[in-house]
Parts: structure tokens; C-alpha cells; sequence
């Protein structure tokens, strides 16, 4: 039950109403909301918000909602019910467009994904229950579409009958205007007319202009005159046949357009009570939209609504203040009614805001259970009741004779008989308009009634009676509007918990009453209640003081968890990146230990092909040994680079090994000496090539297949320098190269013939190599190109490509090449340049020629 009947208007909320109105877009929405009740079904209520929620959420997404034509066809459709009725083709053509608007929001709200199990789960499922069953007819838009064109004209092509009629009537038009031009010009020539004069349209005849004077020297009838009597207008008598012809196939015109719009009547008249339950669907989103168009205007929310009553708001305020005063003057409400505290008793000053407290409560409440999203904050809690009754304002009335205080009665009896536990009541000014003491009195013996029939109620008054009554029941609560007393304006907080002074010396002395007049009030009403206002006021400030303090408490305490959480996580993400860190660098340990390997398998491969001295190859020995073991002793440091995440790891110096610059020189040294050695020995081979395939086999004739034995001379498959073997253990041996021993397995050993001569020793150190490197270099050889292109590329991968290029470049004994690393900053180029500055083999370089690309080409020679 909602009263009284004018219940809206004391809220406000017939302004809501308004507004909600004025942002549909037809009327078909506008019926919606004139129709919108206040509802008591919870399952109801949340559909209505759920579907607001939905519309808000496709309105923030990336597509668009069809929201083209809402146009209200319903009245024209129903017509047709009639045999023998149409629709006219503006009509028709606003049919079309809205049948087009439903199709496609029936099928925008139809999407779905398939869900577990197979099942669909529709992407809107509140909107989609509303175009579920709904018809749509695509073939009535078809044939509309056949009948008028997209202007919303009717086609030539609706029927063969039209066509003709229309190319007659166009040709007969044209012979018309053909014959009238042909009179106007002599007309013209002769006088008759003047010469600006162009034929016009009078009564649907082609006619001419002429000056009154000259009409009766231009056969004709007159058809009509100017309002000025200047002009009369005469159809010639040769075009009069031609003109009753063409009025003659306009009529034929209109006679078969007719046809054709009572045809399509006849097609559509079956489908008429389902095409207006479709328009059903268009008022439905209208009023929708118009809602969540509500919604943004307010900044409103849609919580999820309990079926038991209660009221526990956070940040809620009245939307339509808000509206005018601006979001920045307005103080939200926070008000907590719950079935332990029900009844709610505000006192506080006059003008302080308790009137509008009691509004924003029951103007909130009733827009959430007519199923409008309500301005509250995301974490309040909202309930449904069945009964909302208010006493507000002056109800006095002359023709029942009733008095202000007569009217408050009369209400207070009707809500005791009708109230119940799931009632909510609001009351201003609760027990005024009559003598203050059986006023306060009447007031207490009502407000015990609703708290034994356990009613919500939220009341504001300023008898001390009331206030009192709240410490003494269970259930009651007072509330406080604050006041600030050094500022001496209201504060338009609420604050539950205490009740309120009036603070009515106060506010008198600020408005200029004289100190005598104060002073005999103070008197009138006894010093016990100055002093207990002022105990009150004191109590309110504490208060209002400790509660500052609580929250300040409160924040901080919340602001401690929240740091430690952060902490808690901070420290999580430490444990998990120092654990990948130590995982990365072990990774990274394995991986320079086995380039430490090759490294050192490179160089004693190089003692070994330069028959490098002892004491040489001892210190180098030495210091890879040593590296190898600091690497694996010594901790790895693991640094990330601000610029390139890819490179993060450098190792830490061990204490007495090289440092990066001596390593990085005795490497560069020992790969510039084993580059010279390898171009000196394929020169001499190249140039030997042919003597070399002549006793090539006759040399490969002294390697013995005999068994290899201690004391053995012996070389490595594959390569020419001899050795010794001093000890055998199982398959692998102990060889003697030089100086230095080497353990190796004897399946990589061949056995030299002793019968080889000094001679053909020599020859073979200087100029055999192996089967293996003979197809290396013609492979490299034949696939070898004399360009190479880096562009694109960063420094250091083009470097690693150049440098492999000039190996096999030094490799095939080629004479030049060409380098494309494109112009751009020069940086590429410049680097490119450095890097060959530092190869031996290379004789010179330089820029190709313009016409073939200038500086973007570096062409070498080697």
C-alpha cells in the first residue's frame, strides 16, 4: 500500500517520472513509464534492475544497439484488421523501418556462448527473456522493400500495371511541356508574355502566366489569377487534351497504388496480433534504455534487492538536489535500519535537514521497487517492503473541515490500522500543530503502537518525550542532524546513535534576537533544560569528536592491512624472481662452463695444427684450467640491463685469472693467427691442387691399417701432425704431440708407415688434408655468392654474418665481394667498416659507385 494518494508528489519522485520521459524515444516508451507501479515482488524488481545492469553494459561496449527507428506503427497495423482498409505509403515505408529495428535487436539479444555441457549461455540473459518467443518477418520487410524504394517513394517496378501507366504518363508530360515551350516562345516573341515567364502548376494543369491585358490574345481557358489580380494563368487550348489525359492516368496512378497497398493489407492482416506484440518488445527497450539513460544522469546503482526489509545505505543522497545544488554541495546519507534498530527518531535544528533526510529515504526506497536504479553506494544492502506511508507537510482541509493537526490524526490513524513489520513509515515533524505537551503525549502513545507492531519507520521531531523513548525500547534508535555551534550552521549530517538538540537559543541569538528576550526564555523554560541542551549538544560534539577519531582509526587500520597485503605480495614476487634468478644463472653457469669446453678444445686444437712451444702451451693450458675451475668455485652475478633484457649475465673476475680485455686480445690473437695459417696452407694448396691429386694417393699408401701399438707413430684422422703413443688404455690412448700429451681414442688414430720417407714426411705435413675438408671447400665453393645483405639487421648479428662470409670468402680464394648494409644513420656501416679493419685478410674496401648504391654498399677486397 503507498500513502497518501498524492505519495509521488511529496517525494518527488513525479519529477522522476518527467525525467525518465523525456529520454525515450517514442511513444511506446512513454506509455511504459506512465505505467510503471511501485512492485513488492523481489524476483520482479531484480529482472528490472538486472535488465538496467545489462543495457548500461552494452551502452560502455564496443558495438552499437540498434537504436534507429522506434516509430509507434500500432494504431495503423490495427486498422488493417478491417477487410478493405490499407496503410498509406508513409506508412509503409515507417512499418518497414521499424520491423528492420526489431529484426536486429532480436538478433543483437539472441547472441550466445556455448556454455559446459554443450549448453548455450545467452550474453544478456534478463534481455534476452523479453525477445524470446517474439516473431520478426523478414518476408514483410522483403515485400515492402519490393513496393517502395529507400526514400520511401513507391517504385515504378511494384507492378507491371504501374509501370505502364507511369511511362505513359511520363510521355505525355514530356509532349506537353514540349508544345507549352513552343507557345511560351512565341507568345514571348510577340509581346504577349514576358520574357522571364515560365510555365507553372494550377489545379494540377500545366498553364501560363500572362498580364490581364493580354489574356484575350492568347487562346485558352483561364484556370486562375494572382491574389494581386496582376496575373491570370490560361492552359493554351492545344495542350487542354493533353492535360485532361495526364489528369486521366493519374487517377489510373492512384487507382492501382491503391491495389497494391490493399494487396500487401491482405498478405499482412493474418500476422496483425503478432506484429503488435513485437512493438510490445520496441516500448520494452525503449523504456529500458530510457532508464539506464536515467541511471548515467544520476549516477545511480543497481544493487541486488533482499526479500526481508532493511535499509543499510552507504553514500546515498537525493537525486534530484543533486541535480540542482551539484554533486560537490550535497552531504550523502548514511543510514542503517536493520530488525534491530527499526525505528529511527531524528532530532536536530530547524532547517538542519532532517525534511530531507526523511525524502531522500522514501523517494530512494520507492524508485528502487518501481524498478529504477537508485543513487546509493556499491556496498549498501536494500530490502523490499510492502507498505510505504508518509506524514508530511500541511494536509488541512476546508471541505472536510479539517485542521492542520486534524489531518496528522487522521493519517496517524490509518497507518496504525494498516501498518505492519514489513511497513515503512515516515513522519516530519512528528506531534506538531497542536499545545505542545498533550501534542508530545498523543506523539509517544502513537509511536508506541508501531514499535509493538514492529513497523520501519524513520521520524523526525523535536519533543524531548520522543527522545527519551528511544533509550527505554528495544529497537528504537535516536538520530542526530549535526550542527556545527562555533560555525552556527547545519552540518546536513546524520548521525545515528544520540539524539539531537534543537539548539534554539542558539540559532535565536544568531538571528538578532535582543539578550533580555533570551535571557526571560531561558528563564521561562527552567535552567534544567538549558543545562541538559547544553549536556546534549556537549554529548553530540564529543561524539561527532570520537567518531572522527573511530574513522580516522578505521582508515588507518584498513590502510596497515592493505600495506601489509602489498608487502605479503611484495615478498612472494621476491621468493619467486630470486628463485628464477638462481634457476637463470645456473643455466647460465652450465652454459659458459661448455663454452668454456669448446673454448679450450679450440685452442689446444690450434697447439696442436701450429706445433706451438712448450712453454707456450703450458701458460695457456694453465689458464684455462684455471678459468674453468673459477667459474665453477665463484658465483655467478646476474645484471639486468635497462636497455636490452637479453643480456643479463656477466661473470664475476676470479682473484689472479685474465680479465676480459687480456682474455678477449688472447683470443683475438690466437683466431688472427690461425686465420693466417689457414690462408697460407689453401693458398699453397690451391696452387699445388694439380701435383697434390697426382701423389695424393701414393702418400695416403704409407698410413698402415696395422694394429696400434705403445710406441706407435700415429696421427688423427684427418689432420697431419704425428705423434707418439705412449700408453694404451682400453679404447682410448695416451698420445705424444710435441711437447704436450693428449688423451685420445683410438678409433680417431691412423697409423703412419716408419717406411715413409723424410722427404714425403715433409711433403705430407705441408700438403695433404683430408677428404672432409676437400668436399668443405667445394661445398663452400659452389655455394658461395659475392654479396652479402645485412640490412635490417642489429650490429651485432650483421657482424656475426660478415665475419662468416669472410671465412668463406678466404675459404673459395675469392677476390672481392660486395657488402649491402643499406645508408640510413651510417651506424651500420660504420661498425661494418671497424670489423674489417681488423681482419688481415682483407686488402682494402670502399664505397660502390653511385650508380649502383653509393654509400649503402661496401665493396672488399680480400
Amino acid at each position: 500500500m503507498i500513502y497518501p494518494n498524492n505519495f509521488e508528489n511529496k517525494i518527488g519522485f513525479h519529477e522522476v517520472r518527467l525525467k525518465l520521459r523525456a529520454c525515450c524515444l517514442s511513444p511506446l516508451g512513454e506509455e511504459q513509464v506512465d505505467a510503471m507501479e511501485f512492485s513488492t515482488d523481489v524476483a520482479i524488481i531484480n529482472k528490472w534492475l538486472a535488465e538496467i545492469r545489462e543495457f548500461r553494459s552494452i551502452e560502455k561496449g564496443d558495438e552499437e544497439f540498434p537504436l534507429s527507428y522506434f516509430f509507434d506503427m500500432r494504431q495503423s497495423v490495427s486498422r488493417i484488421r478491417l477487410e478493405g482498409t490499407m496503410m498509406e505509403i508513409e506508412e509503409l515505408f515507417d512499418l518497414k523501418r521499424s520491423l528492420e529495428t526489431i529484426m536486429a535487436i532480436v538478433a543483437f539479444l539472441s547472441r550466445s556462448n556455448s556454455a559446459e555441457g554443450g549448453e548455450e549461455k545467452y550474453l544478456f540473459p534478463a534481455l534476452y527473456n523479453l525477445v524470446d518467443g517474439i516473431s520478426t518477418f523478414p518476408l514483410l520487410v522483403k515485400r515492402i522493400a519490393q513496393i517502395i524504394d529507400r526514400f520511401g517513394k513507391m517504385r515504378d517496378a511494384a507492378s507491371p500495371e504501374l509501370l505502364r501507366i507511369r511511362r505513359d504518363l511520363e510521355q505525355t508530360e514530356r509532349s506537353i511541356s514540349g508544345v507549352l515551350y513552343n507557345i511560351l516562345r512565341t507568345s514571348q516573341a510577340e509581346g504577349l508574355v514576358d520574357k522571364d515567364v515560365v510555365p507553372t502548376m494550377r489545379d494540377g494543369r500545366l498553364v501560363i502566366p500572362v498580364a490581364p491585358a493580354m489574356k484575350r490574345r492568347l487562346s485558352g481557358i483561364v484556370h486562375d489569377e494572382s491574389a494581386t489580380g496582376k496575373t491570370v494563368f490560361i492552359e493554351p487550348a492545344e495542350v487542354v487534351e493533353a492535360n485532361n489525359k495526364v489528369r486521366e492516368l493519374k487517377n489510373e496512378e492512384r487507382r492501382e497504388i491503391v491495389r497494391i497497398l490493399k494487396e500487401f493489407a491482405n498478405n499482412v492482416r493474418p500476422y496483425v496480433s503478432e506484429i503488435l506484440d513485437s512493438y510490445s518488445l520496441l516500448g520494452q527497450i525503449d523504456f529500458i534504455r530510457a532508464k539506464a539513460q536515467l541511471a548515467n544522469i544520476f549516477n545511480s546503482y543497481e544493487p541486488e534487492v533482499s526479500e526481508n526489509p532493511i535499509i543499510d545505505w552507504i553514500h546515498a543522497y537525493h537525486p534530484l538536489l543533486e541535480q540542482r545544488l551539484g554533486k560537490e554541495k550535497i552531504v550523502p546519507l548514511d543510514i542503517h535500519l536493520t530488525d534491530e534498530g527499526h525505528l529511527l527518531i531524528i532530532s536536530g535544528p530547524n532547517a538542519g535537514g532532517k525534511s530531507v533526510c526523511l525524502k531522500t529515504v522514501g523517494l530512494i526506497q520507492y524508485m528502487l521497487q518501481c524498478g529504477l536504479s537508485v543513487p546509493i553506494g556499491d556496498r549498501s544492502k536494500v530490502g523490499v517492503f510492502h507498505d510505504i506511508m508518509i506524514d508530511i507537510g500541511d494536509e488541512q482541509s476546508i471541505e472536510n473541515d479539517l485542521s492542520t493537526y486534524s489531518s496528522h490524526l487522521m493519517n496517524m490513524k490509518l497507518m496504525m490500522r494498516q501498518s505492519s513489520e514489513r511497513t515503512l513509515i515516515l513522519i516530519d515533524e512528528f506531534g506538531t500543530g497542536t499545545e505542545p505537551q498533550i501534542g508530545g503525549a498523543i506523539a509517544e502513545a502513537v509511536l508506541k503502537q508501531f514499535w509493538k507492531k514492529k513497523v520501519w519507520a524513520v521520524i523526525t521531531t523535536h519533543y524531548q518525550n520522543l527522545k527519551h523513548f528511544a533509550k527505554v525500547h528495544k529497537g528504537v534508535m535516536n538520530g542526530a542532524m549535526l550542527y556545527d555551534r562555533h560555525e552556527m550552521k547545519p552540518l546536513f549530517q546524520l548521525s545515528i546513535g544520540r539524539p539531537g538538540s534543537s539548539f534554539a537559543i542558539e540559532i535565536a541569538r544568531k538571528t538578532g534576537l535582543s539578550e533580555e528576550v533570551i535571557k526571560d526564555a531561558s528563564k521561562i523554560v527552567g535552567s534544567d533544560y538549558i543545562q541538559s541542551d547544553k549536556y546534549l549538544q556537549d554529548i553530540v560534539r564529543d561524539k561527532r569528536y570520537w567518531e572522527g577519531k573511530r574513522q580516522e582509526i578505521h582508515a588507518h587500520e584498513k590502510e596497515l592491512e592493505k600495506r601489509i597485503t602489498q608487502y605479503e605480495k611484495d615478498i612472494a614476487l621476491l621468493e619467486k624472481s630470486k628463485k628464477e634468478i638462481l634457476d637463470k644463472a645456473k643455466k647460465q653457469a652450465e652454459e659458459i662452463i661448455r663454452q668454456s669446453n669448446k673454448l679450450i678444445e679450440n685452442v689446444i686444437k690450434e697447439i696442436r695444427e701450429q706445433q706451438a712451444d712448450k712453454k707456450e702451451t703450458k701458460r695457456i693450458r694453465e689458464q684455462l684450467a684455471q678459468y674453468e675451475a673459477n667459474l665453477l668455485e665463484e658465483p655467478l652475478s646476474v645484471v639486468k640491463s635497462d636497455r636490452n633484457n637479453r643480456k643479463g649475465v656477466s661473470m664475476v673476475k676470479a682473484h689472479g685469472l685474465l680479465t676480459d680485455d687480456e682474455f678477449q686480445k688472447k683470443a683475438d690473437s690466437i683466431k688472427s693467427r690461425k686465420e693466417r695459417h689457414k690462408q697460407h696452407l689453401l693458398e699453397k694448396n690451391i696452387k699445388q691442387n694439380v701435383t697434390l691429386s697426382g701423389n695424393k694417393e701414393s702418400v695416403l699408401r704409407h698410413c698402415s691399417d696395422e694394429e696400434i701399438t705403445i710406441g706407435s707413430t700415429v696421427r688423427i684422422k684427418g689432420l697431419t701432425t704425428e705423434g707418439r703413443v705412449e700408453t694404451i688404455k682400453g679404447k682410448q690412448a695416451v698420445v705424444v704431440f710435441g711437447g704436450m700429451r693428449s688423451t685420445i681414442a683410438i678409433n680417431r688414430l691412423e697409423r703412419v708407415s716408419s717406411s715413409v720417407s723424410g722427404k714425403e714426411q715433409k711433403e705430407l705435413q705441408s700438403y695433404h688434408y683430408s677428404k672432409l675438408t676437400r668436399n668443405t671447400i667445394d661445398e663452400h665453393r659452389n655455394n658461395f655468392r659475392q654479396e652479402i645483405d645485412v640490412r635490417g639487421m642489429r650490429t651485432d648479428d650483421a657482424i656475426l654474418r660478415v665475419q662468416q662470409f669472410i671465412d668463406d670468402a678466404i675459404l673459395v680464394g675469392g677476390g672481392h665481394f660486395r657488402i649491402i648494409h643499406g645508408k640510413g644513420n651510417g651506424i651500420l656501416r660504420i661498425m661494418i667498416r671497424k670489423y674489417l679493419q681488423t681482419i688481415p685478410n682483407v686488402l682494402s674496401f670502399r664505397d660502390e659507385h653511385i650508380q649502383f648504391g653509393g654509400t649503402g654498399i661496401t665493396v672488399v677486397e680480400i
